[in-house]
């Protein structure tokens, strides 16, 4: 059983941490823990059309962001890593800084700590050389940057088959192949 931390921040691409909570639900072999961000709780309805309770029945255990001593905010509690699907720039800087001040911040802080894989899916554009320095902050700490950067290869027809693509190359870093997800194959 694989357990992943997935934290939603109020970014564009709320949709991108809701669909991973729905391709993961449908894995026997993974146990999800949701936190998200009161940004992310506030734009849901006007951005996906859906309330946090709804979003937080696609995920085994849920957080309460203010909880700071919840069980995913210390490092005795065994996970695989976390996502962070979608990563604002504010939570990248917090996470860069080490700034715990919130569950998730503080859930990224304890995986990277404890070496633990920590996939960012960042959304900005264009990125400031500050959002660059963030990243490679991060970067240097052991996080993985996955901004959802389109990819054409996968043969794709639909943004949700982008979303789907996406989502399948983070999970990749945790051993986790998505049904139906194409890798290249070269030539």
């Amino acid at each position: 059983m694989k357990k992943l931390i997935v934290g939603i921040s109020g970014a564009d691409g709320l949709q991108m941490g809701i669909r991973l909570l729905e391709l993961l639900r449908d894995l026997p072999h993974v146990e999800t823990h949701l936190v998200t961000t009161p940004n992310a709780a506030r734009m849901l309805p006007c951005v996906c059309g859906m309330e946090l309770r709804q979003v937080r029945e696609l995920a085994d255990y849920c957080y309460d962001p203010r909880n700071t001593e919840a069980a995913i905010a210390s490092g005795s509690f065994q996970t695989d890593g976390m996502i962070v699907a979608p990563c604002s720039m504010r939570t990248l800087a917090a996470i860069a800084a080490g700034l715990s001040d919130n569950l998730l911040t503080r859930a990224a802080d304890v995986c990277i700590k404890e070496r633990r894989k920590t996939v960012l899916l960042t959304r900005e554009t264009p990125l400031s050389l500050i959002h660059i320095r963030n990243m490679e902050s991060v970067t240097a700490a052991g996080c993985v940057v996955l901004p959802p950067v389109l990819t054409f290869y996968s043969g794709a027809q639909t943004a949700r088959d982008m979303v789907d693509h996406i989502l399948g190359k983070a999970l990749l870093q945790y051993d986790i192949t998505l049904p139906g997800f194409r890798a290249w194959e070269g030539k």
